[in-house]
């Protein structure tokens, strides 16, 4: 784990109107690594396929005049292979949307993936709450978030997106998991978990 890249992708989604799938509004990206800390953030947003929800518009402030001229996440590829590309590990606090969305990429090669609402989930299961937002507040790293990304807040791409590298970051520095295999954050033992917690109570 000590020499793995590790890449934090968010994407906002336009709302799923009826009889129509989501699509997405806003990517934000950015990589960490123990060796190397923070680095590489990028953040867009992206061609309009369609009206945005109001619900989805009331949660993160994205309307359709702000994606006029945006690019689409297709012609985004060197921006995202560039992270996820060269053995870097997907990061994403519930990556079902950011796998889904990344299909448009026919052929991907972006597995596995480091899921943190599984991981805290598995790490803190008496946390009142896993979603991505109260962890970090919680846990007291919402400021250094909002150190690394200035100007942004909760539900922008790359406030989330980073947001989840600085919660991966504390869980494997608070755990010492630094010297494990990879795996024990790509499938979280919760067994495995519990027997650490209590030996370091």
């Amino acid at each position: 784990m000590s020499e793995v890249v590790f890449a934090g992708i968010d994407f906002e989604g336009a709302g799923a109107q009826r009889g129509q799938e989501d699509w997405p509004v806003q990517i934000g990206m950015g990589t960490w690594s123990l060796k190397d800390g923070f680095d590489n953030f990028f953040v867009s947003y992206l061609e309009k396929e369609g009206q945005v929800d109001w619900y989805a518009k009331k949660i993160h402030g994205i309307d359709e005049g702000k994606l006029e001229g945006a690019p689409s996440l297709l012609s985004l590829w060197p921006e995202v292979n560039g992270r996820l590309g060269e053995g870097a590990v997907p990061v994403a606090h519930a990556k079902g949307t950011e796998k889904r969305f990344l299909r448009v990429f026919p052929g991907n090669p972006f597995d596995p993936w480091v899921d943190t609402l599984l991981l805290s989930r598995a790490a803190m299961p008496d946390q009142r709450k896993h979603s991505l937002g109260v962890l970090c507040e919680e846990l007291g790293v919402a400021d250094k978030v909002r150190e690394l990304v200035p100007g942004r807040d909760w539900h922008d791409a790359l406030f989330d997106a980073v947001a989840s590298l600085v919660l991966l970051e504390w869980m494997v520095k608070r755990y010492g998991l630094q010297e494990l295999p990879l795996w024990a954050l790509v499938v979280p033992n919760t067994g495995a978990w519990s027997r650490l917690r209590k030996a370091m109570s």
